[in-house]
């Protein structure tokens, strides 16, 4: 068994989290300032060095330092011979850096398929009659062989299902002009805030997350500064990488450790004004993905953030101090107080007050699963550097990572922006025209390849260039490759691309077809 995650320290008790408990999913929540972000990078670096990979998103661009050797300052010195703490065992982690922008990491891509109308309806916020036409939006794409990969995509979809509404009123029902025109300005307003180079190939493989180096978990993290500037992107976002690991893992059982540990930071953005249908199925996904090896954190300032059908499911908590200065500060603290297990010798509601800076209350479950009593304890330091990494170091972190050169280029490969262009020059010119998304029939008589011998010899190059890797020393996917993987990932019959957007797509969460 692997050992235990030394969480905090009082004078009596040492509080630990169980690994084989990682994925029971916990809680973080505190006022501004408490701590909390020192518990988030305490909690990744135990799990990392437990050989246990660890997503994160970095709201205010601070936990980078976990990638570096942290040093003991004289002010820490004290604070930990003030408190009785341990020194922490001084080490970085191996660190992968992300960024749906492209800026500060890796390039983070989806594809508008994948996302699925009932994640998009969140995204541009729509009501149920718009929501009910972009379902329909997607069915037709399907039926017709359209792929919907990029913003640009959906945009030529929703332009030719406009301009082509009253044929489909019969097998779909009424398509709202109105409808169609709120669901584009949506997504323009969406683009302008970078989902435009969110959508798009290739797309992230999940399964790049599950590393280790060197007997480490690799800690991925997203640049989510910028991103925080667009609140709905990032919550659905970090839902829809939930909801893929949910579908793609396979069933674990009980584990000695977690397979990958999430951290959802900022976690209140996640159900604000959340419908309820969106709700059933964000309780019905941590609920389950514990099955499947993942445990899910989530970081708040109040517990009230979170619904209680998900609150019943987080079994291990740290309770940072909550001020109440407003009614619904004292119901939270009251809240997290009766939350959390009762301690014969600590009244839990005034002492949630009363906590200094990197001060919490602490309850993991024991190896039955049973909550702890709550203690009150001081958190130990991460044994890497609290603060961002610098540039330079950031250069070097994404030059050197396991997937450099693997999400760089984007690729744009023939979809429905591309077959439903080439069907409209088409009838402008007067050629017939070839039902949406389907090829054209060759040419009687033509040769399969045009092209004569001139064209053989730069034809091998491009064609090496194509299958030559990508990444550093030639071992990341080559541009077919990316091609292919992405296109696995993507295509499939009308079926296929329908169950593969999962328990968040439109055939479990769609609203009613308009």
């Amino acid at each position: 068994m692997a050992d235990p995650i030394l969480i905090a320290k009082n004078a009596d008790h040492e509080l630990v989290l169980l690994p084989e408990m990682g994925n029971r999913h916990g809680l973080i929540t505190g006022a501004t300032g408490t701590g909390k972000t020192v518990t988030l990078q305490t909690l990744a670096q135990g799990f990392s060095r437990l050989g246990v990979p660890v997503f994160m998103a970095d709201v205010k661009g601070d936990l980078t330092g976990i990638s570096q050797v942290g040093k003991p300052s004289d002010k820490l010195k004290a604070r930990l011979a003030g408190h009785g703490l341990p020194e922490p065992a001084w080490g970085a982690c191996p660190t992968t850096l992300w960024d749906v922008f492209g800026e500060k990491g890796h390039p983070v891509r989806a594809t508008v398929s994948h996302m699925g109308p009932l994640l998009l309806s969140r995204m541009l916020e729509l009501n149920d009659t718009q929501q009910g036409v972009l379902n329909l939006v997607f069915r037709i794409a399907d039926a017709n062989g359209l792929l919907l990969l990029d913003a640009k995509d959906l945009r030529a979809m929703l332009q030719y299902v406009g301009e082509n509404a009253s044929q489909f009123t019969t097998e779909y029902g009424n398509i709202s002009s109105a409808s169609v025109g709120a669901i584009q300005r949506g997504l323009v307003g969406l683009e302008s805030q970078g989902a435009d180079r969110f959508f798009g190939e290739p797309m992230l493989n999940l399964e790049d997350f599950i590393q280790t180096e060197k007997g480490q978990g690799v800690i991925n993290i997203l640049a989510a500064d910028k991103l925080m500037n667009a609140p709905r992107l990032y919550a659905t976002f970090l839902l829809w990488m939930l909801s893929e690991l949910f579908e793609k893992l396979p069933e674990a059982g009980d584990l000695d450790k977690p397979k990958l540990v999430f951290f959802f930071d900022e976690a209140h953005l996640l159900f604000n004004d959340a419908p309820k249908a969106l709700l059933d199925k964000i309780e019905q996904v941590v609920r389950l993905v514990r099955s499947k090896g993942v445990g899910v954190y989530f970081v708040t300032q109040n517990p009230v953030d979170i619904p209680d059908t998900v609150l019943g499911q987080l079994g291990n908590r740290v309770q940072h101090a909550l001020r109440a200065f407003t009614p619904r500060d004292q119901k939270a603290v009251k809240v997290a107080a009766t939350t959390m297990r009762a301690n014969p010798k600590l009244d839990l509601e005034q002492a949630i007050g009363e906590l200094g800076v990197g001060e919490a209350l602490v309850s993991c479950l024991d190896a039955k699963g049973t909550p702890g009593v709550t203690e009150r304890a001081w958190v130990l330091p991460p044994g890497s550097r609290i603060g961002p990494a610098t540039d330079d170091e950031r250069k070097a972190l994404i030059a050197g990572s396991l997937v450099a050169g693997t999400y760089e280029t984007a690729i744009d490969r023939e979809s429905a922006y591309e077959k439903l262009r080439g069907d409209a020059a088409g009838a402008a010119r007067g050629a017939p025209v070839e039902a949406a998304g389907k090829k054209p029939a060759p040419k009687p008589g033509a040769p399969e390849a045009e092209a004569g011998e001139e064209g053989s010899s730069w034809a091998g190059e491009i064609f090496g260039s194509l299958t030559r890797g990508t990444g550093k020393t030639g071992r990341g996917d080559s541009i077919l490759e990316s091609m292919a993987k992405s296109a696995a990932r993507t295509v499939g019959s009308q079926v296929g691309r329908e169950l593969i957007r999962g328990v968040l797509g439109s055939l479990l969460g769609g609203g009613k077809r308009k």
